[in-house]
């Protein structure tokens, strides 16, 4: 009776540890960052919103440490080559190829963890358009009946699609065919990757919760300026280089301001011809010897649009960008 009771005890136990555990371990699903399976990173901000300190405190100042721009390319894997997005803060990347669902994950988070139980977690989203996002559905079974310290300890065999449940150097992965259901997005061309702070306080006024609705507690309070979640890099293992079926001769050009909210500017030599195509591949205007589109003039949706620049040479180039009406 004493061999069934102790085995009764154990197995609740057993069934929340499910999801993989740390970097290096047997079972893990964690990327490295110089893992031959990432073929490219993540190339430009369209939005950063830091969030304070801590949310509980009125007078709280946000989260400072790092710049944007540090979360673009390849991953360091230290503590200081990083954005910190403070509580509830929140960043939009996107990428010079689409990410595309493939066999496996499809792109991985990296946070800077400095060990392999403090975890600092993120909701993780994707957009096609720019404007429709997806969350990936998070798991979190820590227990929440006693707040997680500024510096404390969490189990990642508890979590699940969240980012930021590896240390340093490694990458949470995340696959599209998860969402493969959603009406909102494609899963062949994702252009963006939002990272939302995950507030780990388990009081409901300001927690955040999982897909279940249940309370994620992690490291709260984390104020001082590198509170928060930690984006080190956005890693991406399929992408689509087909860009909606668009030729790419070289022609190197730039177009700002991206995203736009009006009217948006080429800066290239010689430029012939501009053409606006939709993210399916419809034309949508061609324009002669200028170097700028108007998007009001158009009555466009917001949305992710290609721009085919040719140059006088018949050189041509594409690049995407981001209308926010």
């Amino acid at each position: 009776m004493k061999n069934i009771i102790t085995l009764i005890l154990l197995y609740p136990i057993t069934l929340m540890a499910q999801f993989p555990g740390a970097a290096n371990t047997a079972g893990t699903d964690a990327i490295f960052k110089d893992s031959s399976i990432i073929v490219n990173w993540a190339t430009q901000v369209i939005s950063f919103n830091p969030g304070k300190q801590d949310t509980a405190v009125v007078s709280s100042i946000d989260a400072s440490f790092g710049t944007a721009d540090e979360a673009l390319f390849a991953a360091e894997g230290t503590s200081a080559d990083i954005v910190s997005l403070g509580d509830g803060g929140q960043i939009t990347l996107s990428f010079e190829h689409p990410i595309m669902n493939g066999t496996g994950p499809d792109f991985a988070v990296f946070e800077n963890g400095f060990s392999h139980t403090f975890l600092e977690l993120g909701h993780v989203e994707v957009s096609t358009n720019g404007v429709n996002f997806v969350r990936f559905p998070s798991t979190s079974n820590v227990d929440a009946s006693v707040q997680t310290g500024g510096f404390g300890s969490t189990d990642p065999t508890l979590i699940n699609n969240l980012a930021g449940k590896y240390i340093q150097g490694y990458g949470t992965p995340f696959d599209l065919e998860e969402l493969t259901d959603s009406t909102d997005i494609n899963v062949d061309s994702i252009n963006f990757v939002r990272i939302i702070d995950v507030v780990g306080s388990i009081d409901p006024a300001y927690g955040s919760v999982d897909a279940d609705g249940d309370i994620i507690n992690d490291p709260y309070p984390t104020a001082f300026e590198s509170g928060g979640f930690d984006l080190d890099g956005i890693a991406v293992i399929h992408e689509n280089r087909a860009d909606a079926g668009f030729i790419d001769n070289s022609l190197s050009f730039s177009v700002y301001p991206n995203p736009t909210n009006n009217e948006v500017f080429v800066n290239a030599e010689n430029v012939k011809s501009i053409q606006l195509f939709s993210i399916t591949g419809a034309l949508i205007t061609s324009i002669q010897n200028e170097t700028s589109i108007s998007f009001l003039d158009l009555a466009l949706e917001s949305g992710v649009y290609i721009i085919q620049v040719t140059s006088e040479s018949g050189r041509i180039g594409n690049q995407r960008i981001l209308y926010q009406y």
